[in-house]
């Protein structure tokens, strides 16, 4: 199980990451940050089976992180850490659909129960998903449900534009509610096949009714409902990366996901679908064995590929500028190469091999390995040059990252060339 954590207490965050015995339990921390704003693309990037957040912090507070994880990745078990004044924060925690809720200070035992409690949950409702789709598919002549051949039917070719309100109205009357002021369609395509869509019904249906899914000849078709564009695009983004790592668990290879168009209306699913097939069909005429690539929204086409060196070599010199800036989020180099976030994301992971955030503490270690090796500045005051706040976090990332302390590697590199 792999853990988030997300709190602005350097006190808090060194605590539980060099405290608590996590070699010696089935967890592992994969990252970390002050506040929700900054955690949301890491978390995108690291896609953590939990996330543990405290309640009150700086520019996205923790009801409103895990508003935005409930909306865009039901998926993932949150535990909330507050203090002991703030009971109408845990109030609304539970309706957030929070897993547990630890009163500070937190020790090591009170955190592994809080684990192993989520965890079990988590394992717990995935069994029961998976013994669902099986199930299901045994009981099925054909291994498809009524629900997934309506929305089968509006990938079709032979569909009409105008025949997609009725299918969504027959949907409805069936219990399943898919009326929302945006859509989006995913199309994946994986190998072996079976397994993969057996794994897609299963994610599906852990998203809270957001994502729906259906059985196409070479993978799946999922349509993802969203409150706004962007809410849409970053749903279908979310979703794809989790889906791509779900698929590689369960042993699927040549994994290539499109995603469309964002649409406003149920006309123009069929539009949609269209784009994020022709983009996977690129995907696979190109021989990516695994990638993500979004559709442009206002247009409905498969963006530039020509532009996109230009594109990432602008936001590299960019963030080559603005490292230092401890702020400096994948939002801003989006805006700053005209990129939504999702679509940032995935086109610089795609081009370069590396996450945005992986990049930039490239960057940030690369030129405090440069600071240790040719100058007597403290560590502390190198940590914030590559912007690093925190002294003691900027330790850990550098010793994650290079098996060494900074201290350890100015010994061992002090006036030498890397």
């Amino acid at each position: 199980m792999k853990v988030f954590l997300v709190d602005d207490e350097i006190v808090i965050r060194e605590g539980v990451r060099e405290s608590f015995p996590w070699d010696e339990t089935p967890y592992t921390l994969v990252g970390e940050a002050p506040d929700g704003e900054m955690a949301l693309p890491i978390i995108r990037d690291t896609n953590p089976d939990i996330v543990i957040t405290d309640i009150k912090m700086p520019f996205m507070d923790g009801l409103e992180l895990c508003r935005i994880l409930k909306g865009q990745m039901p998926w993932i078990g949150i535990i909330v850490l507050s203090g002991y004044d703030e009971f109408e924060y845990a109030r609304q925690c539970i309706k957030l659909g929070v897993r547990e809720y630890l009163l500070k200070p937190i020790n090591s035992t009170d955190l592994k129960e809080a684990l192993d409690k989520v965890s079990a949950q988590l394992k717990e409702e995935r069994k029961s998903l998976e013994h669902a789709a099986s199930l299901r598919a045994r009981m099925e002549n054909d291994g498809k449900f009524v629900k997934e051949k309506l929305i089968g039917s509006l990938f079709t070719d032979e569909a009409v534009e105008e025949d997609a309100r009725n299918v969504l109205k027959e949907l409805h009357s069936m219990g399943c509610n898919v009326n929302a002021p945006f859509y989006v369609v995913v199309d994946a395509a994986f190998n072996p096949t079976g397994t993969g869509q057996e794994a897609a019904v299963v994610l599906a249906e852990s998203s809270g009714g957001i994502v729906h899914v259906s059985a196409g000849r070479t993978g799946t078709r999922l349509l993802v409902l969203g409150d706004s564009a962007e809410d849409a695009e970053e749903r279908a983004y979310a979703f794809s990366t989790s889906l791509v790592q779900e698929l590689e668990r369960v042993g699927c290879d040549t994994i290539r996901v499109g995603i469309g168009e964002i649409v406003d209306k149920p006309e123009e699913i069929l539009k949609s679908f269209k784009t994020a097939r022709h983009i996977r069909h690129l995907l696979a005429e190109r021989k990516e064995e695994k990638s993500i690539i979004l559709g442009v929204r206002e247009m409905g086409e498969v963006s530039d590929e020509s532009k996109v060196p230009s594109i990432i070599s602008e936001a590299k010199l960019y963030m080559s500028q603005n490292y230092s800036n401890p702020n400096l989020m994948l939002q801003d180099v989006a805006k700053e190469v005209n990129m939504s976030k999702s679509r940032f994301s995935t086109v610089f992971s795609q081009t370069t091999g590396q996450s945005f955030t992986e990049y930039l503490i490239y960057l940030r270690l690369n030129k405090a390995k440069e600071l240790l090796r040719n100058t007597n500045i403290k560590s502390s005051q190198i940590a914030h040059d590559t912007g690093y706040n925190d002294s003691h976090y900027f330790s850990y990332i550098f010793k994650k990252n290079t098996g060494l302390t900074p201290s350890e590697y100015r010994s061992q590199y002090q006036n030498q060339p890397e």
